[in-house]
């Protein structure tokens, strides 16, 4: 053998071997390690999202709910957007519409949660899809059909963003309503929603018949509640007062 050949050690080749599958175990560790921690943050905001949206549909329950007497609610958000949009309740008969009223529905909006306020129920949106979290006050019963209808008259919601501040919302509900009684009549309950299959499920669980309908053509459809046999309506307006304010 010449004396200018080098021969390495068997010894020295596992050494070499071992060092580089370390190293390569380590960045794959260090890429799993930043992988793990970019979907636990991920899971952590979707909570905090979800959390928020579970309050914020809490808050509307209590605001918008049946309970008599003057009352105020206050919602405070640490981002997303409120605003009021227009939404219409219908009541018909076999004779056309016997009543609509331009109830305004509030929504509150953060990445993909959505929770909407809307002719006494609450409804909250997801990645899951749209579910009724709050009920409405369409009730019917023995031979009568109870509409109940909170009209929102909003004062600074249109389209309020957070922006980085504190939000605080202030709904003021008070005593004002206004009832009418109705005749017995075959009645239809038409809903104005984006969301049709969640109040289709919840109109359904009440008894009713649903058909999908767009009665003043502005592209939203309504859900048409249809209840069996002629009923004695009444139908109750309650008044509430919305005021919003930012970074208070």
């Amino acid at each position: 053998m010449s004396p200018d050949t080098s021969v390495s050690a068997p010894g020295n080749d596992r050494a070499q071997t071992a060092v580089v599958g370390v190293a390569l175990l380590l960045g794959i560790t260090v890429l799993a390690v930043g992988g793990l921690t970019a979907t636990a943050g991920s899971i952590v905001e979707d909570g905090a999202a979800s959390a928020a949206a579970t309050r914020v549909a809490d808050d509307f329950e209590t605001a918008l709910g049946p309970a008599p007497g003057d009352r105020e609610t206050t919602v405070e958000l640490a981002t997303g957007t409120i605003q009021v949009v227009n939404r219409t309740v219908w009541l018909l008969d076999d004779d056309g519409v016997v009543w609509a009223g331009h109830a305004g529905a509030i929504v509150y909006a953060d990445g993909g949660q959505r929770v909407t306020g809307f002719a006494g129920a609450v409804v909250q949106s997801d990645d899951r899809g749209s579910r009724v979290v709050a009920p409405s006050r369409v009730a019917p019963a023995s031979g009568t059909l109870y509409i109940g209808v909170p009209v929102l008259n909003a004062t600074g919601a249109d389209g309020v963003s957070t922006g980085g501040h504190r939000l605080a919302m202030t709904l003021r509900t008070d005593a004002r309503t206004e009832r009418v009684d109705l005749p017995a009549s075959s009645y239809r309950v038409g809903i104005e929603t984006p969301t049709p299959a969640a109040w289709e499920r919840h109109l359904q669980e009440r008894g009713a018949t649903t058909s999908r309908r767009d009665i003043d053509g502005d592209g939203t459809p309504s859900v048409v509640a249809s209840f069996e046999g002629e009923r004695t309506a009444y139908l109750v307006v309650h008044d509430v007062r919305l005021a919003v304010e930012v970074g208070r």
